[in-house]
């Protein structure tokens, strides 16, 4: 049964992971290079990273700058994060590209926080699916009489508490990142 609780535990875990890095690539109102990740550009026909085609800094709180390996494609660089959902407006100068990153409006704000909502109610689901797969397993092994009906239920117990750990912290993390982006 302890596997079972660790296999429950690690998908658990993944999905609060993959929240952790769902919320890195929305805009908070400062420059952040997680707000790039994603982001893929077309290199020749091939869909490509940005970071993997370009050197990026963040010089100053407002400002990304991309230093392009390959001059040629500065301006598939910029049309790919023009098209990203960032409202983000690159320059460049021929050898680098400036993505200045303005301030959110109230109403931009709103519709992050409504992303990231979003997007935590997937990891819920995430870590719900998880719990029930546990309990299917368990009334598998009951069902095999491989483990007593008494250990199924502290079984339900021990799964449901992992449940609500986990639930309660993307919530946790939500609030904080909610607070991020409202006070930008």
């Amino acid at each position: 049964m302890k596997e079972l609780f660790l296999d429950v535990e690690k998908k658990m875990k993944h999905a609060l992971d993959h929240f952790h890095d769902e919320l890195k690539t929305l805009r908070t109102g400062r420059a952040s290079l997680a707000m790039l990740d994603g982001i893929m550009v077309d290199y020749y026909g091939t869909p490509t990273p940005l970071n993997q085609l370009a050197g990026l800094s963040v010089p100053e709180a407002t400002l990304i700058v991309a230093q392009v390996y390959d001059p040629s494609v500065i301006g598939a660089v910029e049309k790919a994060i023009m098209q990203s959902d960032l409202g983000l407006n690159p320059s460049n100068d021929g050898k680098v590209v400036r993505i200045p990153v303005p301030q959110l409006t109230e109403e931009r704000r709103k519709e992050i926080v409504k992303k990231a909502h979003d997007t935590a109610e997937t990891a819920r689901n995430a870590v719900r699916q998880a719990r029930r797969e546990g309990n299917d397993a368990l009334k598998a092994k009951e069902r095999e009489k491989e483990i007593s009906q008494d250990q199924e239920h502290t079984g339900f117990e021990e799964t449901q508490k992992l449940h609500d750990h986990y639930i309660a912290e993307v919530g946790r993390v939500l609030e904080i990142k909610e607070q991020d982006i409202l006070t930008g």
